[in-house]
């Protein structure tokens, strides 16, 4: 199938070599601009891929993420910061990069070019149909990510991506697809800058509006995060003041004995 590959396009900026700094800032944030609007056009995509994923969430799944490159590096990005900012274990939201753990930092030749390895990196994770996978990738012709969902079609498992291509081979595979247009870059093909912009928004909503939904956010405060660092721990310590209206010692000692946000604000609630 043919298509309009709009990452691919000529930037609407030329002899970027002679741009001054200042304008060079200044025409890269004109682009980065457009990439929310883009974002909102696709929301009731993302609505309906959320919608999926907190049903399956909450029947016991998981939700894998798979890229390759930026894409991939996007996804393993939100799939870590699940555990730390909702407190849920760390194979609940899970990401993958085409070729390995090693290729967050540095590239894999040719990683992204194996139709079947995407299938297999999944497989060793005991895949199911309880689970999501969303397939990442600008351009929309990843065969990591192609083959993969690809296969988890034929395992009646639930597919979404989020691309930037219209009518890409990937957008037309998912079931659930999440198409961002943000149009050329401003370096002409570095889908690493809006595209990969938008993917990282549209992670953000995916990710925190399923949390909320799974009752991991009371209110609008973190109150299953990890208290990891003296930071989160004076964070939860504010948390637990404001929602109490209690003194700093008196919600840092509650703290300290229940462990959690939660646990201390329900305990105290009920005593």
């Amino acid at each position: 199938m043919s298509f309009i590959k709009t990452t691919e396009q000529t930037s609407n900026h030329n002899h970027l070599e002679k741009m001054s700094i200042n304008e060079l800032l200044i025409n890269i944030n004109k682009e980065d601009k457009t990439v929310p609007n883009a974002v909102e056009r696709s929301i009731p995509q993302i609505e309906a891929l959320v919608s999926q994923i907190v049903q399956k969430l909450k029947e016991g799944g998981r939700l894998f993420y798979m890229g390759a490159g930026t894409s991939g590096r996007l996804g393993v990005v939100d799939a870590s910061e699940c555990p730390p900012t909702f407190g849920v274990s760390q194979d609940l939201v899970i990401g993958l990069i085409a070729g390995g753990d090693s290729a967050i930092r540095k590239a894999v030749e040719f990683a992204e070019d194996s139709i079947d390895q995407g299938w297999k990196d999944l497989t060793a994770y005991k895949i199911s149909q309880k689970d999501v996978v969303i397939g990442i990738a600008a351009s929309g012709t990843t065969p990591y990510v192609i083959g993969a969902l690809e296969s988890c079609n034929k395992n009646n498992i639930i597919t979404g991506c989020i691309t930037c291509n219209e009518g890409s081979p990937l957008a037309t595979t998912a079931q659930f697809p999440i198409v961002v247009t943000v149009g050329p870059e401003f370096v002409t093909g570095s889908s690493r800058m809006k595209a990969g912009t938008a993917q990282k928004l549209v992670l953000n909503m995916i990710s925190t509006a399923a949390m909320i939904q799974l009752g991991r956010v009371k209110g609008n405060k973190m109150v299953d995060m990890q208290l990891s660092n003296n930071k989160l721990v004076d964070r939860g310590t504010r948390m637990i003041m404001e929602e109490l209206n209690i003194e700093r010692q008196q919600a840092a000692k509650l703290l300290e004995e229940y462990g959690s946000v939660r646990n201390a604000i329900d305990n105290y609630e009920g005593a």
